[in-house]
């Protein structure tokens, strides 16, 4: 048998050779994550709809102050926008979605998007290039920050301002987003469910929000002095904007154009009617059917369905929004009887409707939708337990961490403007501009 192969003709041999590396080849391919056109043409545009809800909450924040403060509030969405983006590329994303730290926080591998490009990370999204995983989170890093700055609008120093939301998304967002979602985050591996980040972003934002308005103080003449919005239209026309781009916050967490992302879309709408209705019920019982309370509404029954939009049914979404309408409303006439100037009610609208939404999700998420969900109707009642453990952790890690970076900033460079930079109103006083002439 020797003998006969060491006479076999070279051309035999050769074509072996080829063969041989063909069949391992496409072995290596076959091994290899493929991307998907669609899931990544869909994560792209998803990306640039959050991308539009943050200047949307400059607009519905802007329209709720008065008219001397419009351009400093609608410049907190525009000055995070460009300075999260680039701690993100920095630093920002190794420490949410690096490799994992004792199930606490991302390690610096990422560091600079070393590692990150246009092959699939497994860990978090198969079909679509990394960085385009990268830059939809990258999305949802600015807008947790800017959901903060209605606690404190009228009465920031800039560069407070800019120094906080730094340090805000380094050491509040970054960790608890890795809790949560990164892989082998504690959270996560604990089996926490938020499709969209109900936690991750409007717990922490609205827990944050009573902490740095509570260092902060109230505005002067807070309970004394009328503070009407001096543009209902404008809060409108930001609402509308976040609610469209909503369709991309929640559709978009499905990293996929499946079956998946069109629940989590018609969830989305259905939450955000279901609470924005309630609301419009409530401020008529109350007194007359309120434009700028609808509006708010909906933008809390968006908020609440966030964690749940790739777990539940859109039936379940009108109970989760109906709900989240009468909790937000009188948490938010709660905040008020306490006098504590929470300016723009971040902590009522995200913060409390955040948290039903997590426990929400735990109580109604169902394998019918999503085979990686099951909640207390699906016969798992632990489900519950965990989300009120993830909730919890998220609720005290974010108080006290924005409670002393809040305090230790205030205490250094200062939070507030002078009393007279604060009669005068911000636009002028900080950026030496007028929104109207």
């Amino acid at each position: 048998m020797g003998l006969k192969i060491s006479k076999m003709p070279s051309r035999y041999v050769f074509l072996g050779a080829i063969l041989l590396v063909a069949l391992t080849n496409s072995a290596t391919a076959a091994e290899e994550p493929k991307i998907d056109t669609g899931d990544t043409a869909w994560v792209l545009i998803s990306t640039a709809l959050v991308m539009l809800m943050i200047p949307a909450v400059g607009l519905f924040y802007g329209g709720m102050v008065r008219k001397k403060n419009a351009l400093s509030t609608i410049m907190f969405s525009f000055a995070i926008l460009a300075l999260i983006s680039v701690q993100w590329i920095l630093f920002g994303y190794s420490l949410a979605f690096g490799p994992d730290v004792g199930g606490v926080i991302g390690n610096l591998d990422r560091a600079g998007l070393i590692g990150v490009g246009q092959v699939p990370d497994v860990n978090y999204a198969a079909t679509i290039p990394s960085m385009a995983f990268m830059m939809f989170q990258a999305m949802f890093a600015v807008i947790t920050v800017v959901l903060i700055t209605g606690a404190f609008v009228e009465r920031i120093k800039f560069s407070a301002f800019l120094v906080f939301s730094f340090l805000w998304a380094t050491l509040v967002y970054d960790p608890i987003a890795h809790w949560v979602w990164g892989s082998g985050g504690w959270l996560r591996t604990m089996g926490a469910l938020d499709f969209a980040g109900g936690i991750v972003v409007h717990v922490s934002a609205g827990v944050s929000a009573v902490a740095i308005a509570l260092v902060i103080g109230a505005r002067k003449g807070f309970g004394k002095l009328v503070m009407e919005p001096h543009s209902i239209p404008m809060t409108v026309l930001g609402a509308i904007l976040l609610w469209f781009g909503w369709f991309g916050f929640n559709a978009g967490s499905a990293v996929t154009s499946s079956g998946l992302a069109v629940n989590a879309f018609v969830v989305t709408n259905t939450g955000g009617a279901a609470a924005a209705l309630v609301w419009m019920l409530l401020s008529w019982y109350h007194k007359k059917p309120s434009v700028l309370g609808t509006a708010t509404g909906g933008i809390v029954g968006l908020a609440t369905v966030t964690p749940a939009s790739g777990f539940v049914t859109p039936l379940a979404a009108v109970v989760i929004g109906a709900v989240a309408a009468v909790l937000s409303y009188y948490a938010m006439l709660f905040r008020m009887k306490r006098n504590v100037d929470e300016s723009l009610d971040v902590w009522a609208c995200h913060g409390i409707g955040g948290t039903w939404g997590a426990i929400a999700t735990g109580i109604f998420a169902t394998t019918a939708v999503n085979a990686a969900g099951s909640g207390l109707i699906d016969g798992n009642a632990s489900q519950v337990l965990i989300q009120l453990t993830a909730v919890a952790a998220t609720w005290v890690y974010a108080f006290v961490v924005t409670f002393i970076l809040a305090k230790i900033i205030d205490a250094t460079i200062g939070l507030r403007v002078s009393d007279e930079e604060e009669s005068v109103g911000l636009d002028i006083s900080q950026h030496a501009e007028k929104a109207y002439a």
